[in-house]
């Protein structure tokens, strides 16, 4: 076990920020240095939302999972990242893994999962709480679940705690001895212990046996009367307009029972068709499901050059989610909105055009509404120099495609998945360095994806026509970036 000083690494965060690199994003949490992955130990507490995430402070590479942890009022203004949590004994010598947070007794609580292995590797995966202390460091408490249940391998990780019908509940992925994903469920006894309730039964294992060989990052929400359970299925073969990163990360929508042990559900839908969202985890506060996932994708680690430089990864802006027909809808948090700088907002506003365009700064957000009227087929770009990244948009298919292979560094390739617009389509678009985030159709589609410009030049919006398009209204604005202060932790 790696001697892991918590003085130290935070003194170099706060020298590391604000960050100088031109990768380095403005308006997404990134650490200066090391690898951050999953979103972990979401929730609202003390009038703060807080956001913890796995970290490894001492290299680009997934080992010395820790905890890293920052608190905010409005996802503007963020106290300073500090780290948490790190390994420390026998149980999490090999990682502090995900895991969620929670309110409990007038403390912030968390739940993870710990990685300890042998001498073989062979690994015992223990779920232990902890609760976050004044002083800014979780003190890990009680095993909750010493290891992986009879039946299922050391693959058995990612609790997530919630509440139903007055008792509390934690479901967390695991993978069959056989190698089949599933996700699996315990609740909470009257004396504080945990009671394996089994398996949720889906209708994946009616479908296919082995819908992925192992389900991470579990949640479950509520939609008034209905269910949505997260996962993030790794092995599903791709399709022509689904399932086209290494690992996916989506939904199914319908109604859970915890007397019968099933789920009854519609199909498995995805959260983001871009090239770099993973484990994403959700909290509820004031009636709203609100979304963060992980910037980066596993065990693609040559597609993000700024490792060369120190540090990996990112995490998405909070997403605010609804659920309509089965379908969720993701929109950017309405905080957001306060990164705007005013001044610099651009009207659009053209008819029976074929082009319109605008610079977009060091950082920006595009607000889009198109009135195709003859236009078949829209290219939506963001241009550096002689680098680009295009959107194309089929409307006789109702096919978008995301093209990456205008950019020389980093990840290339394509997505292509179905998109249904009639005669409207509508985009709201966040660019940051090298952060991107689309938004569809009012939120029935997202794309999250990195780029990596080779040359220092700011982006240029583009939207091209193949005929003239009936209308084109909206604004561009220039965002500002996040503000880390020094606060004691909550």
């Amino acid at each position: 076990m790696i001697e892991i000083n918590k003085q130290e690494i935070d003194a170099r965060v706060k020298e590391g920020i604000p960050f100088t690199h031109r990768w380095h994003n403005r308006f997404h949490l990134e650490m200066p240095f090391g690898l951050i992955n999953d979103p972990n130990g979401l929730a609202f507490h003390n009038g703060e939302y807080h956001i913890f995430y796995q970290w490894n402070p001492l290299g680009c590479v997934h080992k010395n999972k820790s905890w890293g942890h920052v608190h905010t009022r409005d996802f503007v203004n963020y106290s300073m990242p500090e780290l948490a949590m790190w390994p420390t004994d026998e149980h999490d010598k090999d990682g502090c893994y995900s895991g969620c947070g929670f309110v409990s007794g007038g403390a912030l609580r968390v739940f993870y999962t710990c990685n300890a292995k042998d001498e073989n590797g062979v690994r015992t995966p223990a779920q232990r709480l902890g609760t976050l202390r004044s002083n800014g460091v979780i003190h890990k408490e009680e095993i909750a679940v010493p290891t992986n249940e009879k039946g299922y391998t050391g693959h058995f990780r990612d609790p997530y705690v919630f509440y139903r019908h007055g008792k509390r509940y934690f479901i967390l992925g695991a993978q069959t001895e056989d190698e089949r994903g599933c996700v699996l469920a315990y609740e909470e006894t009257s004396e504080g212990t945990w009671k394996f309730l089994g398996e949720l039964k889906t209708k994946m294992s009616e479908i296919d046996e082995k819908f992925g060989y192992m389900w991470e990052c579990p949640g479950l929400l509520k939609f008034g009367s209905h269910d949505v359970l997260l996962c993030c299925p790794q092995g599903l073969e791709a399709k022509e307009y689904k399932y086209q990163n290494l690992y996916q990360s989506g939904y199914f929508a319908g109604h859970v029972s915890f007397d019968s042990m099933e789920m009854y559900h519609g199909r498995f839908q995805e959260l983001d068709k871009g090239f770099d969202f993973y484990a994403p985890q959700v909290f509820s506060h004031e009636g709203r499901h609100i979304l963060i996932g992980w910037m980066g994708m596993p065990d693609r680690d040559d597609d993000y050059p700024t490792k060369e430089h120190g540090w990996v990864f990112s995490l998405t802006l909070p997403r605010v989610l609804t659920l309509r027909q089965g379908h969720i809808y993701s929109k950017p948090a309405k905080e957001l909105r306060a990164l705007r700088i005013q001044e610099t907002a651009v009207d659009i506003d053209a008819a029976e055009t074929k082009q319109v365009s605008a610079d977009l700064g060091e950082g920006a957000e595009v607000l889009l509404d198109v009135t195709m009227g003859k236009a078949q087929q829209l290219d939506f770009e963001i241009v550096y120099g002689l680098e680009k990244v295009v959107f194309h948009y089929d409307r006789r298919t109702q096919v978008m495609v995301i093209d990456r292979d205008g950019m020389k560094l980093g990840g290339r390739g394509q997505r292509r998945f179905k998109l249904y617009a009639d005669d409207n389509f509508s985009l709201q678009l966040f660019v940051d360095h090298t952060a991107v985030e689309a938004f569809f159709q009012h939120g029935d589609e997202t794309a999250t994806f990195f780029v990596f410009p080779e040359k220092n030049i700011l982006p240029e919006f583009r939207l091209v026509s193949d005929e003239p398009m009936e209308s084109v209204s909206g604004r561009v604005w220039e965002l500002d970036s996040f503000r880390f202060h020094e606060t004691k932790s909550s």
